[in-house]
């Protein structure tokens, strides 16, 4: 399935591999891979523009924005909205920031829905994959899925250039694998075996995992919803390369 999903990640690759995984990695086949402490990272830490949790700068207005890395800070403290209409991912366009009508209030604030994290750690085996990840800091009792997804390197940390990806649930193609419920205090463990393993990247695809929270309590299946509205990217973790399974592995 092509496209816009996660219009995130694309400046990822310019964060260093070590902010993004640490942790053992074991023979380069993807017939028994081993990956520990791949780490999830927001869009600001990475240097990127907020998608999916918009602040409205100037209170009662009923306009909200996007905030970019640099001024995030500034507006730790403002409640986070939907947006009334859908809207096509730009994490790296400041000139996509808004404004946008305002939609519902999420419930937390900017710097609470920046606070959220996750660890993961990755095998494969005999062409079945085991994913555990532990998130904290989520949007309590929060409904979330959990996604892979590959997109080009060539546009990544072009403001101008065009930007899709392919999408798919974690786990079972329908999604039936990929839902998780956060608990009252925003904690929440995804531990799933499914076939087949994850793809990694290569010289042209990146390959990454995204923690998606859907605000009207719903999930779609193998789609991820309408972004802005109803769903929102909250972090995000970039898998190794193929090459670099095969580097490590040596």
């Amino acid at each position: 399935m092509t496209s816009r999903f996660f219009g995130i990640v694309f400046a990822i690759m310019a964060i260093p591999a070590a902010f993004l995984i640490s942790g053992g990695v074991a023979n380069a086949q993807q017939t028994e891979l081993m990956v520990s402490d791949i780490t999830f990272v927001n869009h600001v830490a990475a240097g990127m523009v907020e998608q999916d949790a918009f602040v409205e700068k100037v209170p009662g207005s009923g306009k909200v924005y996007r905030v970019t890395a640099t001024e995030a800070k500034k507006y730790l403290d403002f409640p986070v909205y939907t947006t009334k209409d859908p809207h096509h991912h730009a994490p790296f366009a400041t000139t996509q920031t808004g404004p946008f009508t305002k939609g519902t209030a999420l419930g937390v604030t900017l710097g609470e829905w920046l606070a959220g994290t996750g660890t993961a750690a990755y095998s494969c085996k005999g062409g079945t994959a085991t994913l555990n990840i532990d998130f904290e800091k989520l949007v309590p009792n929060g409904t979330y899925t959990v996604w892979n997804f590959m997109v080009g390197k060539p546009h990544m940390g072009c403001a101008d250039c065009p930007f899709s990806t392919i999408d798919f649930p974690m786990g079972a193609r329908d999604g039936t694998q990929s839902v998780l419920t956060a608990g009252t205090d925003g904690t929440a463990t995804y531990t799933e075996t499914f076939t087949p393993c994850l793809p990694l990247g290569n010289e042209l695809l990146a390959s990454a995992m995204a923690l998606a929270y859907h605000s009207d309590g719903k999930t779609y299946g193998k789609d991820p919803g309408q972004f802005g509205n109803r769903t929102h990217v909250q972090i995000f973790a970039l898998l190794p390369d193929q090459g670099a399974w095969e580097v490590a592995a040596k």
